[in-house]
Formats: C-alpha cells, structure tokens, sequence
C-alpha cells in the first residue's frame, strides 16, 4: 500500500501553494508592509492597516486571476504537509491513512481572523471541505469533450454527451479518466431572502416589528461594522451611532421585554457621553465644543468614577462620625485603598485643618478602622525619611484577591494625589478653613458638570445626597459655603432648603470629576 501510494504521488505534479503577509513595518508607526512567498513579487509598505489589507487583498486577486485553474493532475499540496491545517498534530494516526485525501483538486483560499494572511492552495476537495474557514475560488477543470459514440441501448434517446457548462445528471457516468467536476453552489433566489443582520453580537429577527426599527438596527450594525475599519478614529461619529443604539435598543427592550437590551441601551448611553468627552478633550473644546479646553488632573472618564467610588464608600463605611473623621477617612482610604496598607508621614494629616489630629488618629486605632506600629503622637512626627506603615484591615483584599475597589495600583496614587491638591488648596490653607469646608470642596468637584455648574444637568446638588458624602450641619452649612466663595472655590452659590446652586470657579476646573 506505501509503495503504490508513492507511485501514485510520483507520478503527478505537486500543489501550489503561496502566501501574502501583512506584518507590522516598525515599532511606534502605523505602517504595514506586505510580502508575498512568490519570488518575483517586490515586498510593499502602506501607511495604515487598512491600506495595507486593501493592497494584500489586491495583490492575491492578481494572482488569483493571471494563475490559470486548478491542474487535473496535481497532486493535494495539503497531504504533503501531512494535511496539518485540518487534522491535529496530537493525531499522528491520522495523518498516515492516505483515504483522508481525493475527490478533484481545486484552488481554495485561507486566511486567519485577524486578517493578517492569506494562502492560495492547491489541494484535494475533500481537504478544502475540512479546512476551518476555506473558501475554494477555482473548482476542478471540466474535462475534456471525447468524441461523441453510439449511445448503449439501456440509454438510447438520451444524449451520451453533454457540453461544458451543460447540466449533468447522476444516471450519467462520468467520462473514463476524468475527475468529477465540483458543482457550483446554488443562488438563493431573490423572493426568499429577508432583512437580517446583527449588532452587539446579537441577531436582529427578520420578523422584528415595527420595520422601521429593525432597518435601523440593521442599518447600524453595518454602520459599526464600518467604522470598525477606518484607519482613523471618530470620535464625534461613534458617539452618535452609541446614541443611535441606544435609542433603537431602548425601542427594542420595549418592544420584546427584554431586560437584556435595556441594559445594553444603558451602555450605549454611557459609552456616547464618554467618546464625547474624549473628543471634547482631543479637540480642545469646552463643554459645548467652542470653549477653551481644561487641563484636569484627572485625565480620563474612569478615573473620575473611581474618584466618586471612593467618596461613596467612605460615606458608607466611616467608623466615626463628623466631618473631620470623615476627611481623614477618605484621606487614608486613598492611601490604602489597593492592599489595604500604605505609608504616612505627620504631615498628611496636620495639613488637613483637623481640630485635635491626635485624639482623632487614637480614636480610629481605638475600634480598629486603622493599624499603626506605634502611638499616635509617633505618627504626627514621622517625617518624609521616614515614613510610618499604616494599614486599614477592611480595605485589605480577600482570598480571592478582590477589594472593594475596581481600580489598580497606578490609578490609586493619581486619586490620592487629587484629593491632596483639593484639600491644600492655597486659598483654602490661607484662609484657615476647617476640615468641613476642605470635604466639602472635595465633595462638590467631585458632583460638577465639565463647565463647573454643580449637580447632575447643572440644576444643583440636592442635601440629602451632599449630606451623604459631607457630613456637616445643616445649620453650619451656609457658612462652609461663603467660606468656598471667599476663597474663589465657588461662585453664584445660592443655598435653599433642598438645593444647593452654583458653579466652580474657572481656577479650581482642573481639579474636578466632571459627571457624565
């Protein structure tokens, strides 16, 4: 069986088979270069991935039409490689049993889902038919037209012939010699086909009503699909298809019900806001696109999230009451905030306007919120040299490694040193103010709009919600207020019995978490 199985292979000619690449041209550019296995084709560099796929792509049509069809004796240059683009390397078995491979030799086309190479292959139908993701270009070649005969008397009436590109039918024997030709697949006729596409990864029902919704949601998911092939991004445009999904999801979920797609609506949403944001901040413009832009000290979207995090969870979790003991509880929950241990010096909590820092430090030691090597007069006078290790057992993560915040070691000390600036804000040092107006600084960028209006849509911060993250009296709150527009934190403050109005100053706008 070896033996007439290398004579067979002797005897016909091997598979073709070549390769077009699209790799990176150099590190820190977009550039691509694209080479072919041929060795009469020059390597090529485009400017962009897109350019350079449309130009691979390109090139393997070249090919593809100046290559004449498949050979009829071509021996499948995917069993000379031991067919290992359909049967795994661990089946070794496999390999060796040579009725894997036959039918008629046809060009198949592979390429890999990241797009980064295409192979032109000479091979058998049946390794073509197992081969993830090939797509045969070039079928086997008709054989060749024989003379015609006196039709067998069990056929007589029948042509015993029939053209090339005639229709064969499955009584008639193919010609002596000759490989079966590859049917060409069937057209759907037109009548049958409906409006489908997809979006999110979901599939829109051709019988979704009303239509105008499901032309929209097949509109866009051909629209992201799209821009997903841009060489460049726009940001502007992919905030107004998120805004586009957002309205079509949240007709969808009324629609059907689903919970589902309102709550891929919600993304969309926010994922609108955000690309708008970022494009603001790439452009250079205000809030409303013609303003000159801020230079924050916290740059990005998550972060001003993770900023409000932290906020809420010290309002859910302070062991003291007062607003001192909540300022030095946000203070070292920054600190502490990814392993539940960090370093202070005396100075860290002396700058913060506390009225008694000692009794206040002894207090948090006391039921166990904080953890400190020594007492709390040693660590008032650490120095810079060095440091005291602090730790704060309820931030300290789990067996499973997860703690009670999303973010990671190199967004912690950018919060950290945020609230720092907030809080020793020069105006705020010269004028002595106490720790309730310092947290409720903090407090207030941290509920700003981009153009410093505060409260969500500009309208105000409500005192329930304030009280919840600035725990001052109600009573004492006026005077915290003119003491932040005395130091030019706040302007155009107007304080009622629900609300509280106005924006921040131009001058503190790099410090804030604009909501988005």
């Amino acid at each position: 069986m070896t033996e007439a199985v290398a004579s067979e292979r002797d005897e016909r000619v091997p598979g073709r088979r070549w390769t077009v690449r699209l790799d990176a041209a150099e590190r820190g550019s977009n550039a691509v270069r694209v080479t072919c296995s041929r060795p009469s084709c020059a390597p090529q560099r485009l400017p962009s991935p897109a350019a350079g796929r449309a130009a691979a792509v390109s090139h393997l049509k070249a090919h593809l039409k100046a290559t004449a069809g498949p050979r009829e004796r071509a021996y499948c240059a995917c069993r000379a490689e031991s067919c290992h683009t359909h049967i795994r390397s661990a089946d070794r078995q496999a390999r060796a049993q040579p009725w894997r491979c036959g039918g008629a030799v046809v060009l198949a086309v592979l390429t890999d889902r990241e797009g980064r190479w295409w192979q032109v292959l000479e091979c058998c139908s049946r390794c073509a038919a197992a081969t993830p993701g090939a797509q045969i270009v070039a079928p086997a070649q008709a054989p060749t037209p024989q003379a015609p005969t006196a039709p067998a008397p069990a056929t007589a009436g029948r042509p015993a012939t029939t053209a090339a590109g005639a229709p064969r039918f499955s009584d008639a024997a193919a010609p002596d010699g000759g490989p079966r030709p590859v049917p060409s697949p069937r057209s759907v006729p037109a009548r049958r086909r409906r409006t489908t596409g997809k979006i999110a990864q979901r599939v829109v029902p051709h019988d979704l009503q009303p239509v105008v919704l499901r032309d929209e949601l097949v509109e866009l998911g051909d629209l992201f699909r799209a821009y997903q092939q841009r060489a460049e991004p726009d940001l502007a445009l992919l905030a107004d298809l998120h805004e586009r999904k957002a309205r079509a999801f949240h007709t969808w979920a009324e629609v059907t019900g689903d919970v589902d797609l309102g709550l891929e609506a919600r993304r969309a949403e926010q994922a609108s806001a955000a690309a708008r944001a970022q494009h603001l901040q790439r452009v250079g413009g205000g809030p409303v696109g013609d303003g000159p832009a801020v230079a924050r000290l916290l740059t990005v979207p998550a972060q001003w999230q993770h900023a409000r995090s932290v906020l809420a969870h010290a309002g859910d979790h302070s062991p003291l009451p007062g607003p001192e003991a909540r300022l030095l509880t946000v203070m070292l929950t920054l600190r502490t905030a990814h392993t539940g241990a960090g370093n202070l010096v005396g100075q860290d909590i002396t700058a913060l306007g506390l009225t008694d820092p000692e009794a206040l430090v002894e207090r948090l030691t006391g039921c166990d919120w904080l953890r400190v090597p020594g007492t709390a007069a040693d660590l008032l006078a650490s120095r810079p040299e060095n440091p005291t290790p602090v730790t704060v057992p309820s931030l300290v993560p789990g067996e499973d490694g997860d703690g009670p915040f999303a973010f990671g070691k190199k967004v912690r000390p950018k919060l950290s040193g945020w609230a720092q600036k907030v809080v020793s804000d020069k105006k705020l040092r010269k004028a002595k103010a106490p720790a309730g107006a310092r947290l409720l600084a903090l407090t207030l960028a941290a509920l700003t709009l981009a153009d410093g209006r505060l409260g969500p849509g500009g309208r105000g911060v409500g005192l329930e919600s304030l009280a919840a993250w600035c725990p001052v009296d109600p009573g004492e709150l006026p005077h915290l207020v003119d003491l932040l527009s005395a130091a030019d934190w706040v302007a155009e403050a107007a304080l009622t019995d629900t609300c509280l109005t106005g924006r921040l100053t131009e001058r503190v706008l790099p410090l804030t978490c604009p909501l988005l």
